[in-house]
This record gives structure tokens, C-alpha cells and sequence, in this order.
């Protein structure tokens, strides 16, 4: 991809040109305080230093998760990225993620963040394809494991007033819709990287000759070309390899879902932490096919009925307070993103396309 092309897709993260979904967003989330949320509830919030501390530990809960990040990709980039440039390429990620929907995510850029790292574009490509299988199958494996533990009845309704098994239905079929779409990418990735990448390539190009889909055939041909030289890249990788890659996938994923069970234990007794992370999990699940930026609005709503069996307090209360704590998760684990990323991108963007770094092969 020419140095052109990079421009052109980086260039569409300037902060000026991201007010508008970062706006929609907001104004989804607005018009559930102002629907749902009960004033009178917040006061049941007591902030005090013990809530304060186990806040902080939410905000640690976030770093371990983006230090898990870097770990992995520096174990992808074989140390190539040293610590700093491994925290700007996870910021820069983590920012467009945070500014497009959660069934586009940053990955379509990504690549450049590595390339203009001074990884060679054949390598960064790996090393996103590789991030992407990780992350994905680490949602592959869990969630069985989830459904088994802790089982579908419990993991997918609630007792709070207007739930039943209209939500279970719903919630799960969603779920179950998103869980196929990531088992499908990982299927599809793994099969492509590992066993038979010419095949997926042919599969590729077959698939998009389709009449309703020519207009995409030529970022087709690059996504078959792009799987065919990294399964070369990543076959050759030792099997200690991958179980660190995963390890630092685990953890990095475990540590964010966390972040809730120290956000509730801030203000309430909390007695049943797992099932908590297990609905966590499966809130991420389900925003794969959220249509807002960074699944604004819908998590929010989601993961504000998904806890609300864990807040001690008056049922009249429950639902406005589980939308309180989960719109103080996404303060948290969201909106510093956009915050750090729109500090980063403008000055990243003039030094990287002025003075291009040398590529390490």
C-alpha cells in the first residue's frame, strides 16, 4: 500500500473529522440518563475513600489490560517495538476503535500504525492478523466455558423489574449471533494463516466476484494477498511462541473484565464477582454488531440491565443505578481513549508522513 493510501486512511482520524460519530455516541447515552435513570438513586451512590480506592482499582484493572496489550505486541514484533512505541500503536488503536463501530474496529488502520513504527508492511500485516485471531479466540474459548459454569438462564436474565424471558430470548440470541461471527473470523483467520492460505485467497476472490460486492473485489485481493504472506510469516513461529502471545491475550482480556467488579464494590457488598465477569464477557460479545462508535449507547443500556441482579438496593432504585455504574464503566474503560488517542493522532500524523521511518525487515 503506497505511502498515498496510508494518508488517506489515517488522515480520517484528524480530531476534527471524528465530532460527528463522538457526538451520536454521547447523545445515545444522554437520552438514556435523561429516560431511565433516577436522580433520586444517585444519591445511594456514597463516594468515599474506600469507593475511591476501589475506583482506582478499576483504573488499574484498564492499565494491566493495555500492558497486556503491549506485552503481545512486542512478543508479535519479536521486540521490535520497544515500550514506547508499542503504548503509541495500542493508544492509536484503541482510539479508532473507540471512534468507529464495534463491526469495523481499528484494525483497518492498525496496520499503518505498525508500518509507520518501522515495521515492514508485510509484517505489520501479520502482526494484526495475528492480534485479531488472538483476541477473537480468546472470546471463542471463554464463552462455552462461561455458558457451562455458570449456565444460560442465569447468565441471561435478570430480576429487575420489566426483564424476564423476553430479555433471556433476545440477549441470547444476540449473543449467540455475535459468538458466530467471531467463531467464523477465527475459523476462517486460523484456516487461512495455519493450514491452507491459497484456498482462502480463492475463496476470497470468488466470494466478492459476486455482483452486489465487485465494488469491495480490489480490498479483497489485498486481504487474500495479506493472509497468504502472513501465513508464511507465522507458520515458521516456535509453539512457546503462541502460548505467550495467548497468555498476554488472557490476561490483557481478564484484567478489563474486572473493571466492573471493583466499579460495584466501590458502593455496594458484592457476593457473586464471577457471574459478573462472565455478563462483562458476553456484553463485549454482543457488541460486535453494535452500529454505534465504540458501542456507544448500547453497552451502556446492556451491561445497565446485565448487573443489576448485583446492586443491593430497593427495586425501585436497581435499574437506575445499574445504568449509573455502567455509565461510570464506560468513563473509565472508554472515553480516555478518545482523549489520549485525539492528543496523539494530530502530531503522529505530520511526523510520520513528513520524516517516514526506516523499515526493519
Amino acid at each position: 500500500m503506497s505511502t498515498d493510501n496510508h494518508y488517506k486512511l489515517v488522515s480520517r482520524l484528524k480530531p476534527g473529522r471524528i465530532v460527528i460519530p463522538i457526538l451520536i455516541g454521547l447523545a445515545v447515552v444522554g437520552w438514556f440518563i435523561l429516560k431511565e435513570i433516577n436522580t433520586d438513586a444517585l444519591s445511594l451512590l456514597n463516594f468515599t475513600w474506600r469507593s475511591l480506592f476501589w475506583l482506582l482499582v478499576a483504573w488499574l484493572c484498564m492499565i494491566g489490560r493495555d500492558l497486556g496489550y503491549m506485552i503481545r505486541i512486542r512478543i508479535l514484533s519479536e521486540n521490535d517495538l520497544n515500550w514506547r512505541q508499542a503504548f503509541r500503536v495500542i493508544m492509536l488503536w484503541e482510539f479508532t476503535s473507540a471512534i468507529t463501530p464495534s463491526t469495523v474496529g481499528g484494525t483497518a488502520v492498525a496496520v499503518v500504525f505498525i508500518h509507520k513504527e518501522g515495521i515492514s508492511v508485510g509484517r505489520s500485516t501479520s502482526i494484526v492478523l495475528a492480534t485479531s485471531f488472538l483476541d477473537e479466540l480468546y472470546f471463542v474459548i471463554m464463552f462455552p466455558l462461561i455458558l457451562m459454569i455458570v449456565g444460560g438462564d442465569i447468565l441471561f436474565t435478570t430480576s429487575l423489574h420489566g426483564t424476564g424471558i423476553a430479555l433471556l430470548n433476545n440477549l441470547f440470541f444476540v449473543a449467540v449471533a455475535g459468538y458466530l461471527i467471531i467463531l467464523a473470523w477465527v475459523l476462517f483467520v486460523g484456516y487461512g494463516l495455519f493450514i491452507d492460505p491459497e484456498k482462502i485467497k480463492k475463496t476470497i476472490l470468488w466470494f466478492f466476484r459476486l455482483p452486489f460486492l465487485k465494488r469491495w473485489k480490489e480490498s479483497a485481493v489485498k486481504a487474500g494477498d495479506d493472509i497468504v504472506e502472513s501465513s508464511y510469516e507465522l507458520k515458521r513461529k516456535p509453539f512457546v511462541f503462541w502460548v505467550r502471545a495467548f497468555t498476554a491475550t488472557f490476561l490483557s482480556w481478564t484484567s478489563r473484565y474486572w473493571v466492573v467488579n471493583a466499579i460495584l464494590v466501590a458502593f455496594f457488598a458484592i457476593h457473586d464477582h464471577f457471574l459478573i465477569f462472565a455478563r462483562q464477557l458476553v456484553t463485549w460479545i454482543m457488541m460486535i454488531i453494535s452500529p454505534t462508535p465504540g458501542g456507544s449507547g448500547f453497552a451502556e443500556l446492556i451491561l445497565g440491565r446485565y448487573i443489576s441482579d448485583a446492586i443491593p438496593a430497593d427495586a425501585l432504585y436497581v435499574g437506575s443505578l445499574a445504568l449509573a455504574i455502567a455509565i461510570i464503566w464506560r468513563i473509565i474503560s472508554y472515553y480516555p481513549y478518545l482523549i489520549i488517542g485525539a492528543s496523539i493522532v494530530p502530531g503522529w500524523i505530520q511526523r510520520n508522513f513528513v520524516k517516514p521511518r526506516t523499515k526493519k525487515i
